[in-house]
């Protein structure tokens, strides 16, 4: 009989089993079942294989039952040499043949055990093999980007990130679901099982030692609290989250998030343009979708640029970053450009083209 709430107890404590594990995305994905198959049939053809090479030599071998062998008694000696039986009932006694004993079934036995046996090591060596790799991993992370939630707004961020030159194993996924951390380590990202929240699992994404937090939780109050804790980890991060709800961006800036994208309202702003004006719709669509068409990139200005007005320039700029302050290309305040300035630009998207990231964190409020 089971207690009110005993299934509540249980399944929080699954979910303590899983939480903090560290998953890295694996080259080998083909099934257990399979890989068993294969190495049964590779051990049965070095069985038979041994067995003719003896049925071929049956000369030089003596049968204490009858003094002759027949293919049965060839597959039967095959069989007990192969596992180090040895009976001693079929042996060899001309040269030729314990010459092949020598040269060509000690060889075959050798392979069938480690055909058998490598099944078994494998499985043994597993977890020292994957917490080498753990090791490893973590002693190589450095400035990597971290992505809690991996929904269709941690999908797109990362897709985006990527497209600008980020290789895969600078991404680390925490999710709280094994089904989504799975999907980011067979598109070939490092993936974090856990509760964002907590301390403990941010640890094992190695976000204190992070360059950028990019924050897609399907929850504003869980996206507040990722953003206080991953803000306490690191106070140099540049931490982007996102809100359903246009009323929760103060809070998220309030908790240490340097920008905050209301989802809600973006996509809804896209549908108003869409209706007013289609063309210009596509127009927008294009420019957030990095790596393709039209793409909206920060880079700093180089030196032949400098003195210039950004009308000026060979690149389309819509807006000078100075200091702290965004400015409009037709701001009063821009005058032309300087040599410190980082100009935002409409280009053509190119196989090399990448964002240069700014390291300076994003004022707050």
């Amino acid at each position: 009989m089971k207690l009110p709430g005993q299934d509540v107890i249980a399944r929080q404590a699954d979910e303590h089993l899983v939480t903090h594990r560290v998953t890295l995305p694996r080259k080998m994905v083909e099934h257990p079942i399979r890989q068993v198959g294969k190495r049964l049939l590779m051990a049965l053809l070095v069985l038979v294989v041994t067995a003719f090479v003896v049925y071929a030599d049956r000369g030089g071998y003596d049968d204490n039952a009858d003094g002759s062998l027949d293919l049965l008694d060839c597959f039967y000696y095959a069989t007990v040499t192969l596992s180090t039986t040895g009976y001693g009932d079929i042996t060899p006694v001309s040269d030729a043949a314990r010459l092949t004993n020598i040269f060509v079934i000690t060889p075959l036995r050798v392979l069938f055990l480690i055909i058998l046996v490598g099944t078994t090591l494998e499985a043994l060596t597993e977890r020292t093999r994957e917490e080498w790799r753990l090791n490893r991993w973590r002693s190589t992370l450095r400035d990597h980007t971290v992505v809690v939630g991996y929904g269709t707004k941690g999908r797109s961020a990362i897709k985006t990130v990527c497209a600008t030159g980020l290789r895969k194993e600078q991404v680390v996924v925490v999710d709280p679901s094994n089904k989504a951390v799975d999907a980011a380590t067979a598109d070939g990202f490092a993936g974090v099982v856990g509760d964002a929240t907590r301390s403990e699992v941010l640890k094992r994404a190695e976000v204190f030692r992070a360059k950028q937090v990019i924050i897609a939780t399907q929850r504003d109050d869980t996206a507040v609290l990722v953003t206080l804790t991953a803000r306490q980890l690191n106070r140099n991060a540049k931490i982007v989250a996102a809100v359903r709800e246009e009323e929760n961006a103060p809070l998220l800036k309030q908790s240490g998030a340097d920008a905050v994208i209301t989802s809600a309202s973006a996509a809804g702003r896209l549908l108003g343009l869409s209706v007013l004006s289609p063309a210009a719709g596509m127009v927008m669509e294009d420019l957030i979708q990095q790596g393709s068409g039209l793409d909206i990139v920060e880079r700093p200005a180089i030196k032949a640029e400098v003195g210039k007005k950004p009308r000026e320039l060979d690149d389309l700029v819509v807006s000078v970053v100075r200091g702290h302050r965004v400015l409009g290309y037709d701001d009063p305040d821009v005058g032309t450009v300087q040599l410190t300035d980082r100009l935002i630009t409409i280009v053509r998207a190119t196989p090399v083209t990448q964002v240069t990231p700014d390291i300076r964190p994003l004022p707050r409020p």
